[in-house]
């Protein structure tokens, strides 16, 4: 099963929030180029340059709308116009630090943005599915050397984290109160939450992420420093998750509540690496004299240090799989990067890397490759 096959998704009315984002910008495309009719409800972005800019998304999308996910009645207006038939809800305060500064505003918008657009949702006749995108952070993490599953205990120690272990909360008790899996005939409509790695890809260019402030560093000529070289990530490449939110869409409109509940959706163990070797890596990739140090005590607010997500359920039930190892990924990503400095069209690039890996043939890249 492919859930980004475009019979599926040709003519098929989508909305999306955060799609002014890295990811949503992303899945805007990739669901445009499909031919689904592709309506966004986001905040301007919030980096510059955007990618939602560079890449020209809002010219191939039915609507593109500016607003916050907490004003409950503009979401409201704007999905009712859309009539969507899937939902795919990416809109969120996405960074740790960030959500250090910001604690108030970043549970209101992970939390209660998340209640607005399921509230809004119940009154969509039209509607048949629904992802709630939270995070790998969303875990109590206790450090643990084994991935975790979609049945450990959720938690969190910052905001961030802790908000989106809110959200998948909000989501399990509205998909309960009001989208009874048991009464699916009657509503027709089945939620999911997904919870992916680190996610890296040509054209983010948020602050406090390892990828983009490489490259800013890299364009620049400066010397990068790292925090928390040694902490461990799922990283994978933005095209993974969105493959497996895109195919978990068809199967919850397809099959109905046999797969709701909570999804993971991360690389194998081989794609855990450490910050410093993916630093590294891509310094080696970029191939031009860079230099960067490590400050493991720069005073940033604590984050975990080791993080491993457990796909197992996804692999098994959606027949989901990651097809790019770490490296592959990084060399995709930071070709883009160098491609885009030289000149070369961001759309053009975006769809490039699709097509590269919608080509992909199953089972090209297993857990134990590098």
């Amino acid at each position: 099963m492919t859930g980004n096959s475009s019979s599926f998704w040709q003519g098929r009315s989508v909305f999306i929030t955060g799609h002014t984002g890295f990811k949503g910008s992303w899945l805007s495309l990739w669901l445009a180029s499909a031919g689904a009719m592709v309506s966004g409800y986001a905040l301007e972005p919030s980096s510059s340059p955007a990618l939602f800019h560079s890449a020209r998304i809002r010219e191939l999308m039915t609507a593109s709308t500016i607003g916050d996910v907490r004003d409950l009645d503009f979401i409201k207006r704007s999905m009712e116009a859309a009539a969507p038939e899937v939902i795919f809800h990416l809109a969120a305060q996405p960074l740790v630090l960030d959500s250090y500064r910001m604690p108030i505003e970043t549970y209101g918008t992970n939390v209660m943005g998340t209640a607005n657009v399921l509230e809004a949702a119940r009154h969509i006749p039209s509607l048949r599915s629904v992802v709630v995108v939270t995070t790998d952070k969303c875990y109590e993490n206790r450090e643990w050397c084994w991935g975790y599953r979609e049945n450990d205990r959720l938690g969190g120690n910052d905001p961030y984290s802790n908000s989106k272990a809110c959200a998948e909360l909000v989501t399990a008790s509205w998909r309960q109160s009001f989208f009874d899996p048991a009464e699916h005939d009657v509503h027709g409509v089945a939620i999911a939450t997904a919870r992916a790695g680190n996610v890296i890809g040509g054209g983010d260019r948020a602050s406090c992420r390892i990828l983009p402030d490489f490259i800013r560093y890299a364009e620049s000529g400066q010397a990068l420093t790292v925090r928390n070289p040694g902490a461990v990530r799922p990283w994978q490449h933005v095209l993974e998750p969105l493959s497996g939110y895109m195919m978990l869409a068809r199967c919850l409109a397809d099959d109905g509540p046999r797969f709701g509940g909570c999804w993971n959706f991360g690389p194998g163990e081989k794609g855990e690496w450490t910050v410093g070797r993916l630093v590294q890596t891509a310094a080696d990739l970029w191939g031009e004299e860079l230099s960067f140090k490590s400050d493991p005590g720069s005073g940033s607010p604590r984050e975990t240090s080791f993080l491993r997500l457990d796909s197992s359920k996804a692999r098994l039930l959606l027949g989901w799989k990651p097809r790019w190892s770490t490296l592959r990924a990084l060399e995709h990503t930071v070709a883009w990067y160098r491609a885009e400095r030289d000149g070369e069209d961001t759309r053009t690039l975006c769809l490039a890397d699709i097509e590269a890996y919608q080509r992909e043939e199953d089972g090209q890249w297993t857990a134990g490759m590098n």
